[in-house]
């Protein structure tokens, strides 16, 4: 319990902290010129109150992620309540916060651009095509997890529900953002939080046991064919740190009523988001006990989810179901089906918004938005054709990569203004550290990985190090080259 309670007020405090010195770093005060005001269009540029930007920032990056992601993490043991706070704070919520502070500062621009802007034309192009194949991808994916659940719960068919839930993606992805995102988000983001606190509660009144952490030691079955250098890095994303948000934060920029809404909008729903995932963590260890002591427990947990094929939906309806019973049933529904949904939706209007972005095609216009929609919609039903296992094998790397390239962007960008604002502080130390440890994670996994190249770990390991290295280098001397080429200071 006691690592437990350390990292969740480690969490807490750094909102407070780190999250005001991030905002004193970014220059960030009271503005009310911004991209809802000065760039309206009563689609997607609509200021709205700062409790509903949070609350759908919040269920935009969550999803499921902080929810099963940190069951199947909690596998390895106490080990992951650090990658969780120290993640969370230091990397994932940095990463969410600069990042929709760069948007905010380009007038809600897209991050394909922003990333082109600080990293240049090619990896532009390249993160245009990235970015909105994972957004299609996702979208996709999140039509047919949902379908499946409501099937089985109702006997109608998966290809019913299907059309629904695709029915739903239309209406959400075309119309304003505040007539269904403005007013559905807030409930379901309010179901989440509830759902976690009731989680708490039993935590700390149920009787149950947290193991704490007193070693490094991974308690996964076949640790050494899962080890925690790389792949627990890529298991737990949501909670730590997660590409994917990067390419919904543009969504609230273009709703912020003030700049100085921008840390507990970003920095706080990523904060908030660690948060829920440590508590999903902890109750996961301590649900599945074993005989006794920290060994027991986590076997414990093991051997439960290799029964059930690894389904963190089970686990997670076994918790709420045990713990909570019919209202813990109703939350349960929610975020098994309700929150893969939201993160559907907004990931097909991330999609939309990203590809407007790079045909500069205005989107009052409901014939333009259609333009775009159709053909995206048609590619996103065919995926969901495909076998739902192979799509989603992949999806937790390429979510890892995609916050690569937003790291480096960061860095680039406080680079910049280090050396034109702050008189050449090295402000870029804040995401150049996580920027090669996380280069290294994902090469790593991508060298190491039975599901990709299958190397034995130390080459991998030599590889992803020497790749590390290799990017780091042409990073900074593209930076030499962009500070010669921006004598106004326009990329600031």
């Amino acid at each position: 319990m006691t690592t437990f309670l350390i990292c969740l007020a480690a969490l807490i405090i750094a909102y407070f902290t780190y999250g005001r010195f991030l905002e004193k770093v970014l220059g960030i005060k009271h503005d009310k010129e911004v991209p809802s005001k000065t760039m309206y269009d009563g689609v997607d540029y609509i200021p709205m109150p700062r409790w509903k930007t949070f609350l759908i920032q919040l269920l935009n990056i969550a999803g499921l992620g902080p929810i099963f992601g940190a069951v199947l993490g909690a596998t390895y043991g106490p080990v992951a309540f650090l990658w969780i706070t120290l993640g969370g704070i230091f990397m994932g919520a940095m990463h969410d916060f600069i990042a929709g502070v760069m948007s905010l500062n380009n007038n809600g621009m897209s991050l394909p651009e922003i990333i082109g802007k600080y990293l240049g034309m090619t990896t532009k192009q390249v993160m245009r095509l990235f970015a909105v194949v994972m957004m299609i991808l996702v979208g996709a994916v999140f039509m047919l997890g949902p379908a499946g659940i409501l099937a089985d719960m109702t006997g109608w068919s998966k290809n019913i529900w299907l059309y629904i839930v695709f029915a739903y993606y239309i209406l959400a992805t075309m119309l304003p953002i505040d007539k269904i995102i403005g007013n559905v988000y807030p409930i379901f983001g309010f179901a989440l939080i509830f759902m976690a606190l009731g989680i708490l509660y039993v935590l700390f009144s149920g009787g149950l046991t947290i193991p704490d952490l007193t070693s490094f030691a991974n308690f996964k079955t076949e640790a050494a064919k899962f080890p925690i250098i790389p792949t627990m890095f890529i298991t737990i994303a949501c909670g730590a740190i997660s590409g994917f948000h990067a390419t919904q934060s543009p969504m609230m920029a273009r709703c912020l009523k003030d700049r100085k809404e921008s840390r507990s909008v970003f920095y706080g729903a990523m904060i908030s988001e660690s948060i829920i995932a440590l508590i999903w963590a902890a109750a996961a260890m301590a649900f599945f006990k074993g005989y006794n002591g920290i060994q027991d427990s986590l076997a414990g947990l093991n051997a439960a989810l290799a029964d059930h094929g690894n389904d963190a939906a089970w686990a997670v309806n076994n918790i709420t179901n045990s713990t909570l019973g019919k209202f813990g049933a109703i939350l349960a529904l929610l975020g098994v089906v309700a929150a893969p949904i939201t993160s559907g939706d907004t990931a097909f209007r991330s999609s939309r918004l990203i590809i407007a972005d790079f045909l500069k095609l205005e989107q009052k216009s409901i014939l333009k938005r259609l333009y775009i929609c159709i053909p995206m919609f048609a590619i996103g039903y065919a995926i969901t054709l495909m076998n739902y296992d192979i799509l989603w094998r992949y999806f937790a790397w390429a979510n890892q990569t995609l916050a690569v390239f937003t790291l480096w962007a960061i860095t680039v960008y406080l680079y910049l203004r280090g050396n034109r604002l702050m008189g050449g502080k090295p402000y870029f130390m804040i995401s150049l550290i996580p920027a090669l440890f996380m280069t290294f994670i994902v090469t790593d996994f991508l060298f190491t990985s039975g599901q990709m190249m299958g190397l034995s770990q130390n080459l991998g390991a030599i590889l992803a190090g020497c790749v590390t290295i290799v990017i780091a280098i042409a990073v900074f001397l593209h930076i030499k080259g962009v500070i010669k080429k921006d004598a106004a200071g326009g990329l600031i």
